[in-house]
């Protein structure tokens, strides 16, 4: 296909989860930005179910000429892989072409404040004291903030109980009740908790501080190695014409730019990322690595 006759319809941006979540609101501020220079609509279309794996398989399906994106998390796009592992659809490297990571967002852990722990490491010597007792919440099985705590078990030879949940609503419900001990999950989940005392935050999960708050230590200063970031990321059907992949490239990285998509991603706790197609590609690479070995050592299954 020549690279004029791109896009010839209206594309359509596939995401795996319910409108009003980060990852919605960031593809309807980027669509209307990508539609006005590829000169056709943009459309954001939820198929929600499964931590995004029936629209990864959906999108798998359809024609390889770049009209539909699948826009995916961490579970979505390396988490799946997996623990779905030889389901149609689902093989990252000869399913998809990637398009563009688009942002970063690290986790943060909260506990109930009736918890004896004032810090990361104060919480791990408690789990030690008390194996088997420590509970954790989670927005659900095999998702990351799932993934998180089992990681957390691993690398401080700790045992906590994993509690899932129908989504984070509910974890945090049952977290500020003290029905669970701690949670790891989203700052926009658990800041307005964290600010009305509700919860006490003991560490973030990226690489470094987060700007929105700044007082609380990164988990890898007490846990060398401990680091958790959600990611958002596009990619399309494989065998799409390169010239088409680089045009979509092109547009995502456009949409990035524009200060109004920047500051809302900002107040969502996002860090816009971007980058080349091949730096995404190792990336998931090493992700669905990663997260394998956690999902193979603590034995996770799904139905």
């Amino acid at each position: 296909m020549a690279q004029g006759a791109f896009p010839s319809r209206p594309l359509r941006i596939v995401i795996g989860f319910p409108p009003g979540g980060g990852i919605d609101i960031l593809a309807r501020l980027m669509a209307p930005k990508m539609a006005e220079r590829l000169g056709q609509p943009v459309i954001v279309e939820n198929r929600p179910g499964a931590n995004g794996l029936i629209a990864t398989q959906g999108v798998a399906q359809t024609e390889p000429d770049g009209h539909t994106i699948l826009f995916g998390t961490t579970g979505t796009l390396a988490v799946n892989p997996a623990i779905y592992a030889g389901r149609p659809g689902l093989d990252m490297e000869r399913d998809f072409a990637p398009l563009s990571l688009v942002a970063s967002l690290p986790f943060v852990l909260v506990v109930n404040p009736s918890v004896p722990a004032k810090s990361l490491g104060e919480l791990i010597a408690l789990a030690k004291a008390r194996p088997g007792e420590l509970l954790f919440g989670s927005s659900g099985n095999g998702g990351l903030p799932h993934l998180s705590g089992e990681l957390l078990n691993m690398q401080a030879g700790i045992a906590t109980r994993h509690v899932p949940y129908r989504g984070s609503a509910p974890a945090f419900t049952d977290l500020i009740s003290g029905q669970v001990q701690f949670v790891f999950d989203a700052l926009a989940i658990a800041q307005p908790h964290i600010e009305a005392g509700k919860l006490r935050a003991l560490a973030t999960t990226g690489p470094q501080r987060m700007a929105a708050l700044p007082d609380v230590p990164v988990a890898k200063d007490t846990l060398p190695g401990f680091e958790v970031v959600n990611w958002y990321g596009m990619v399309v059907r494989a065998g799409t014409p390169a010239a088409i992949v680089s045009r979509l490239h092109q547009e995502v990285a456009s949409a990035l730019r524009q200060p109004d998509v920047a500051e809302r991603a900002a107040s969502l706790g996002l860090d816009l990322v971007g980058g080349t197609p091949e730096r995404f590609a190792a990336l998931q690479r090493e992700e669905i690595a990663k997260w394998g070995g956690v999902i193979r050592t603590a034995k996770i299954q799904v139905d």
